[in-house]
């Protein structure tokens, strides 16, 4: 770590999630290894052999979003907004509060508002009429998934930004959130990750051949595929020396990230590539590899997805890594969300001393060789955790969190 780069701490976390909503319930649910499965209620699935996914339900967005109207806004803005809000609360930092301080909101996505989009065009083919309906279109820039939190927060200077880097998005949030905070930019950051749950995300993966019948086993030698989810994930970043002065509770300390754009190939992740951007997060932690007690794995649940990662794993960690869980097995996969979920897994994972398991799963794939913490929450003394996020055109994003007080002893 750069000796004059200031240290970064998660002081609040605001989940909203197919698993539980907030951080009492979201932690339960990660050590009692409960699943969002269920059949998809958010679009027709007529026709499709597979239809289940993770998906939030009863979802009330008026309970945190007051300054704007919950129905002007996509659901994917809804669900940004209420991790914001979520966040705050938890970091004990109100919003009259962060008005007087430097702040940065980065939020990252696959699909931001494209489910307004969707609805436009099922407008169009039903009516057989051009013309765009307003209020769908005015919803549907992906922009508002940061610019509204500024505005429902009354922050009229903060930066916004949306940074749309598919699967790997909520870690680049999180990672442009760190340098921000890190170099003394602003002095708060509220980054993480959204995505609603889309009729065009399930298309499209179902066209891959990649949507799984009922469970996502990553690992597993009988795994078949990916569960589309929704949710939001968004940690408070602050530097220590604000936190400590102003009595925060610290959940982690950000250490570093490391970050890839290989554009190998379309979808398939290349191992070389994974095991650059491992090692280039352990460089920028200040650590060896041989210091991570415990990964959070981009773990899909797809044939290609679990056997390159791992095997960039083994080869990171000469062999024997440390454990490694999927949490979507749980979650699904999330999209823009995934790895800011797993950010705020991790944090818990490191303040409650656990490692969240890999549940549905039977036999691990010869192939793979790692340890899934298969099915049931693991107590772990932990101090330095990874959290993995691979992307289509090789985005991939590597973040690496401490426990505070351990990390650096």
């Amino acid at each position: 770590m750069p000796r004059d780069r200031r240290r970064v701490v998660v002081t609040g976390l605001g989940v909203v999630s197919s698993i539980g909503t907030g951080v009492t319930e979201f932690a339960e649910g990660l050590r009692q290894g409960r699943s969002g499965v269920r059949p998809i209620s958010a679009f027709d699935t007529t026709g499709f052999a597979h239809t289940h996914a993770c998906e939030i339900v009863g979802f009330t967005p008026e309970k945190w979003i007051s300054r704007l109207k919950p129905e002007e806004l996509g659901r994917a803005t809804q669900l940004s907004i209420a991790s914001t809000v979520l966040a705050l609360a938890d970091a004990g930092l109100p919003a009259e509060r962060l008005r007087d301080m430097r702040a940065l909101i980065a939020v990252g996505t696959t699909y931001g508002e494209s489910g307004e989009v969707d609805r436009i065009v099922e407008r169009q083919a039903a009516t057989g009429s051009p013309d765009v309906d307003r209020d769908a279109a005015v919803k549907s820039s992906s922009s508002r998934l940061s610019i509204d939190i500024a505005r429902e927060l009354g922050l009229t200077e903060a930066e916004a930004v949306t940074i749309p880097t598919a699967c790997a998005a909520g870690n680049y949030a999180i990672g442009y959130g760190f340098d921000a905070v890190a170099s003394g930019e602003v002095d708060v950051a509220l980054s993480g990750g959204v995505d609603a749950l889309l009729r065009m995300t399930f298309v499209t993966f179902y066209r891959l051949g990649t949507i799984a019948p009922e469970t996502c086993q990553p690992f597993d030698r009988d795994r078949k595929g990916i569960l589309t989810g929704e949710g939001g994930a968004v940690l408070v970043l602050e530097d220590l020396d604000s936190a400590l002065e102003r009595g925060a509770h610290v959940y982690a300390e950000v250490l570093g990230y490391g970050l890839a754009c290989d554009a190998h190939h379309p979808v398939a992740p290349d191992q070389q590539s994974v095991a650059r951007c491992m090692t280039q997060a352990h460089a920028n932690a200040g650590i060896d590899a041989s210091a991570v007690d415990y990964i959070s794995a981009h773990g899909t649940g797809t044939r290609a997805n679990d056997v390159t990662e791992a095997a960039a794993v083994r080869q990171v960690f000469a062999g024997e890594p440390p454990p490694v869980s999927s949490l979507k097995s749980m979650l699904g996969h999330a999209m823009g969300a995934a790895s800011a979920l797993a950010a705020a897994g991790c944090a818990l994972a490191l303040e409650q001393g656990f490692m969240p398991p890999t549940i549905n799963h039977v036999e691990t794939d010869p192939e793979i060789d790692i340890d899934c913490v298969p099915n049931t929450a693991r107590p772990a003394d932990l101090r330095i955790v990874q959290n993995n996020s691979l992307a289509f055109a090789g985005n991939d994003a590597v973040l690496i969190l401490g426990h505070y007080g351990k990390a650096a002893s």
